[in-house]
């Protein structure tokens, strides 16, 4: 468990299967990912399952973010290796422009550089998302390259 002023970042619980559900399987979160696509329950089950592994292992994980018992959202790595790892978040509709993503993230780096000490993360952002471009130019991420819609950006450690 990872704690901020206002959130926790945690592992993903059997019990989180109908938030998971929810967040995966609706059409309006699509444009924001790169999947697009029903989930069955069954798949979700094991993907809870698999996300109890090692990163080392499955090469990604979830944290559920929680602000006050209330799920609000997901933060990911993924593509991990020892030097980088990829970055995604979701915030739940109703708790979007509060700061939650912006301190998840923060917290997410601070772990990700300090905890499992990699070098970079890495986002890949639909040019369209301007909340998302803002909230990882806010943290840190530059710019790194523009391609078929996307723009992907880059954050280095500081050693």
């Amino acid at each position: 468990m990872l704690e901020g002023k206002n959130i926790v970042l945690r592992s993903l619980r059997d019990s989180d299967l109908e938030f998971l559900e929810k967040i995966e399987n609706n059409k309006e979160n699509w444009q924001f990912g790169s999947e697009k696509k029903q989930y069955s329950r069954g798949e979700l089950v094991a993907y809870i399952a698999n996300a109890k592994l090692d990163i080392a292992l499955t090469k990604q994980y979830r944290f559920v973010i929680d602000f006050r018992g209330a799920l609000i959202g997901f933060i990911d790595l993924f593509d991990y290796t020892t030097e980088s790892a990829g970055v995604g978040i979701i915030i739940t509709k109703k708790y979007r422009n509060k700061g939650f993503a912006k301190e998840a993230l923060e917290i997410l780096i601070n772990y990700a550089f300090f905890t499992l000490e990699i070098d970079h993360l890495h986002a890949r952002i639909r040019k369209n998302n301007l909340l998302s471009i803002r909230l990882f130019n806010s943290c840190g991420f530059a710019l790194q390259s523009e391609r078929l819609g996307f723009q992907y950006f880059i954050k280095l450690a500081q050693k």
